[in-house]
């Protein structure tokens, strides 16, 4: 009883300091991507140049998910790869107050993006072993509330910066700070807890090898769900362009956003751990339905609509990540949270682009691909739990 007690206690703090270090990280990264656009922009890129850089820096990282996967389970090197990651992905940041040319600009853009996806799959695997006794919905939500903090806070930091100051290169520079506050709580995390996989007691597996069923038809479930989730950037170029909201509300809707993110994290962890996968397919049915209301011409419709935006992307960043711990063998889960990352990054990015596309012909027909692609999920959500769970 004593050490079940502890180890639920080690496990609790191995979130929780992950979880913070997840904090100044979204500080970091989340900070300077407020204000990446206009640098470059500032620095002589043009407009081509700036999507560019941008969406070549995602692809890039989906694909490095992949390797960062394969090699943190190949060599059991768990936290080596992911500090590695956080290392690349933290310091690249504030050297971007030191780029006199856009082109520099752009290679520390993809580089910090290539960070960020070396760190993730090691990462999620570690989290999951010290989520098992504490519950995976409960553990995944507490580390989740706990990086959209940051991700308010860092574009927050940014703003005061610009206001008090009018840099962007100071508002970089400011950045070093969380980045070290991130990377010295990651190592002492990796201090106290230097095998996160004991945390979990680990039963003999018959499927070791490869991946079940369950795992590539969830994986297409969450495709179609990032396929038709309207990026923020789009839904925020609507309501400057619509007049729904004033320039300056619209960071006020995110920030709502967000905090729901936050909130939901939380409680849809709990009620994960509970009820299980039904819990998703409740919230996938409910959140799908956001886009009605964010792209009808209305203020307090698009609020409430950012507020089922942020619902789904909690439980996205949350219950999503912690049903995976359970469907795959232990020794493989860094490839399994390799190959989602990668499956659910790729396809927002194609969903983005088409949305983008049929923002400028139809809104209506816009609306309809978002809900239809997100209510196509559920059947595939539902077919797992009533044969597989």
């Amino acid at each position: 009883m004593a050490k079940t007690v502890a180890v639920k206690t080690s496990a609790l703090q191995f979130v929780i300091l992950i979880g913070i270090v997840s904090l100044f990280a979204d500080m970091t990264y989340e900070g300077a991507r407020s204000i990446t656009g206009p640098y470059l922009a500032v620095l002589g890129a043009s407009a081509t140049v700036v999507g560019l850089v941008a969406a070549f820096g995602e692809l890039v990282g989906y694909g490095l998910r992949l390797v960062s996967g394969y090699i943190s389970d190949r060599t059991g090197r768990y936290w080596t790869v992911t500090v590695a990651g956080y290392v690349v992905n933290m310091l690249a940041v504030p050297l971007l107050a030191l780029a006199g040319r856009w082109e520099v600009a752009a290679v520390l853009m993809i580089v910090e993006r290539m960070g960020k996806a070396i760190r993730n799959p090691p990462r999620d695997a570690m989290l999951s072993h010290a989520t098992k006794e504490m519950g995976r919905g409960w553990g995944f939500g507490l580390h989740e509330a706990l990086d959209q903090i940051g991700a308010v806070l860092g574009p927050l930091t940014v703003t005061a910066v610009l206001y008090f100051e009018g840099s962007y290169q100071t508002g970089f520079a400011v950045l070093l700070v969380p980045a070290l506050l991130a990377l010295s709580v990651l190592l002492v995390a990796r201090l106290l807890h230097p095998r996160p996989r004991d945390l979990e007691a680990i039963s003999p597996e018959i499927e070791a090898k490869g991946f079940p069923r369950k795992y590539w038809i969830y994986l297409a479930a969450a495709a179609l769900i990032a396929a038709g989730y309207a990026d923020f950037p789009l839904i925020a170029y609507h309501f400057e362009k619509a007049s729904v909201v004033s320039g300056n509300w619209i960071p006020v809707f995110y920030a709502v956003a967000m905090g729901v993110d936050a909130l939901a994290a939380l409680i849809f962890g709990r009620l994960f751990d509970r009820v299980g996968l039904s819990i998703l397919i409740v919230v996938s049915a409910l959140s799908a339905f956001f886009a009605p209301l964010v792209f009808l011409e209305n203020f307090y419709l698009g609020l409430v609509g950012m507020g089922l935006w942020g619902v789904g992307m909690g439980a996205q960043e949350s219950i999503m990540r912690a049903a995976i711990a359970g469907m795959v063998p232990t020794n493989r889960r860094g490839s399994a949270y390799g190959i989602f990352n990668s499956a659910y990054g790729v396809f927002w990015f194609l969903g983005s682009a088409l949305m983008g596309i049929l923002y400028d012909i139809s809104i209506p027909s816009l609306i309809a691909f978002s809900v239809a692609s997100q209510l196509a999920a559920l059947p595939l959500l539902v077919l797992i739990k009533k044969r597989f769970v």
